[in-house]
């Protein structure tokens, strides 16, 4: 079944036309795909439209075999709800958000006398969270800034005015070194803590001229007080927030509470970047990676990422600052495209920043595939002792049954992995019968003479399918050719995987779990696999022109024409008489059926 099932487009048809959120099942009942829409039936419709989907999105509707729905009351309703359930579900055909979850985060916590701390463990408890921070860096900054400026607790001890009243706890050593004012005894009254609390809330949101207004009253207030060593110090920490506000400044501050969203597309990935604007100041920073998985509009994606980022960082600004219009409005949200000027700066600096993302994505994903290449043909080198990496593996191995139809197959590896392209299939042309031996000397001398003369690249390494014997056959042709002793060779026997080297007389054994032994076995099977599919076509073509040949009356056209219907001989000797009269007839079809069924015939006569 798949969406063009007269099941599903009956349940199609009666859809609403309201917002809301679609869910497609597969066979299993499993969630393969989940959408909104400003109007359901329109959208889910759309799939049915084949001509203009790409191979991903068919594929998709082909597994379809169930849709339910979610009525909602808006498409901002339509856009939170599809995110929170992608991200419940994980869906196999949505967007995949690639997101570091290990970037910090700056914790308010909630309780009495809150603590301040750095955090990568998000925790729905009610506490506040100001980030995520892409630098650690920068996020360990602003948290001594923090520590400096307001001497707040570190410690986790159930604080609350009854147990400090009963003087149930005593200062510590980070009172003594004048890291804390030591709430726990009193010294510190809630009120002024809380006071604390609300200038860290400002600095972490950027609302830093407000933090700098009560920092120089009090230190002022210090001064007229004769309280000078306070004073210095309010004055230390009144210099270095406004140090942390002149870098973070970048436009003007007329600009505020602002959030900016750029969008770059790349072939399978989007890249969507994030800057908040408080008073002309980047306060936040996010860019995330999504992996598309069908060809996704790009105004989907654009929402979907705003939609996730704005209720990551409990954003609720009614500016959003866009390089193009996403497909859903958010109630009480402005979106403008800036064409110059200040917000245009802003835009491409979040370009800029979605850029350099994107770079450093591609990077870890090349040195990851780099390393991990370069560390298993270091590990096969290592293992086999041999003089260089191998790069490029080839293997050889005869197939042949009573020796009829002798072929070779000789399959191309390249760090590691198959080359398809460079895999070569040999017939036997001066063996005679079954002679494994003289096959394997022919076809290697084959091989390495054309290489030879084509001026093409020698492998790293050769292996050859079997024992001593297929490898001195295979020694032969290389000393024939000049090469032995310029490229490494050995033979895997497959009896008990052992390793032969041409000047060893017993065996190289390696543990089962090796590395470069699970690669050989890995690299013999393939040649044995291409071999034996070589070998198997050659049969059935041959096993098809002796047999249909021999049936009296069977003409080409016939012939063709039971191939392409039934595939193989096999397949047309099981036919019934009814299902070979539909194909070529009635007469034809009795001839055929005969032939394979003529002791059942007689049988029965």
């Amino acid at each position: 079944m798949a969406l063009t099932d007269a099941y599903l487009r009956e349940k199609i048809s009666k859809l609403p036309t309201n917002p809301g959120v679609y869910q497609y099942f597969d066979a299993s009942g499993t969630i393969i795909y989940i959408g909104k829409a400003k109007n359901l039936k329109n959208r889910v419709m759309s799939y049915l439209n084949v001509s203009n989907q790409s191979n991903k999105t068919r594929a998709l509707v082909q597994r379809i075999v169930d849709l339910r729905y979610i009525v909602v009351n808006s498409e901002q309703d339509a856009l939170l709800l599809e995110n929170n359930l992608i991200k419940k579900y994980k869906p196999k055909y949505n967007i995949l958000l690639k997101d570091d979850k290990s970037y910090p985060w700056i914790c308010i916590k909630k309780e009495p006398f809150p603590r301040v701390f750095l955090t990568r463990k998000y925790v729905q408890d009610g506490s506040e969270y100001f980030g995520p921070y892409t630098s650690g860096k920068f996020a360990h900054v602003l948290i001594s800034l923090i520590k400096s400026l307001f001497k707040l607790r570190t410690c986790n001890l159930p604080l609350n005015i009854k147990s400090i009243n009963n003087h149930k706890f005593k200062v510590c050593l980070e009172y003594h070194i004048k890291n804390c004012k030591a709430p726990c005894v009193g010294y510190i009254q809630e009120a002024e803590y809380n006071e604390y609390i609300d200038q860290i809330r400002n600095i972490l949101k950027g609302n830093l001229n407000s933090v700098i207004e009560v920092m120089t009253k009090k230190m002022r207030l210090y001064a007229e007080s004769l309280q000078f060593e306070e004073a210095n110090l309010m004055k230390e920490a009144l210099q270095a927030v406004k140090n942390y506000q002149a870098k973070s400044t970048i436009v003007r501050p007329s600009l505020n509470d602002i959030d900016v969203f750029s969008y770059l597309q790349g072939e399978k990935y989007a890249y969507i970047n994030f800057l908040k604007i408080v008073h002309g100041a980047v306060t936040q920073v996010h860019t995330i990676e999504l992996e598309k998985k069908i060809e996704e509009d790009n105004t989907a994606l654009l929402s979907f990422a705003i939609c996730e980022i704005r209720q990551l960082v409990n954003s609720d600004s009614k500016e959003i600052i866009v390089p193009f219009l996403p497909d859903i409005r958010l109630e009480g949200v402005q979106y403008s495209i800036p064409q110059k000027g200040d917000k245009k700066q802003l835009l491409e600096l979040s370009e800029r920043n979605a850029s350099y993302f994107r770079l450093d994505q591609e990077r870890q994903r090349n040195s990851k595939k780099e390393d991990s290449k370069f560390n298993l043909l270091k590990t096969i080198k290592l293992e086999l002792k041999l003089p260089t990496l191998p790069h490029r593996i080839e293997c050889f191995d005869n197939s042949n049954i009573q020796g009829t139809n002798p072929v070779a197959s000789c399959v191309v590896f390249l760090d590691g992995k198959p080359a398809k392209r460079e895999y070569r299939k040999f017939h036997v042309k001066t063996v005679v019968g079954a002679d494994d031996f003289a096959s394997m000397e022919e076809i290697v001398y084959r091989r390495y003479r054309r290489v030879l003369d084509e001026g093409k690249e020698l492998p790293d390494l050769i292996v050859i399918d079997g024992g001593k014997g297929q490898l001195h056959s295979a020694v032969n042709s290389l000393q024939k050719l000049g090469l032995y002793g310029k490229v490494p060779i050995l033979g895997l026997a497959k009896q008990m995987e052992e390793i032969y080297f041409p000047e060893d007389k017993d065996p190289y054994l390696l543990a089962k779990n090796s590395v470069a032994l699970k690669t050989l076995m890995h690299i013999r099977d393939e040649a044995h696999r291409f071999g034996i599919t070589f070998h198997r076509r050659l049969r059935e073509k041959a096993q098809i022109n002796s047999v249909l040949h021999e049936i009296k009356g069977i003409g080409k056209s016939s012939e063709i024409s039971l191939l392409q219907e039934f595939k193989s001989i096999n397949n047309i000797k099981n036919k019934s008489l009814e299902e070979l009269m539909r194909v070529i007839g009635s007469k034809r079809a009795n001839i055929v059926y005969r032939y394979f069924h003529e002791d059942e015939v007689n049988q029965e006569s």
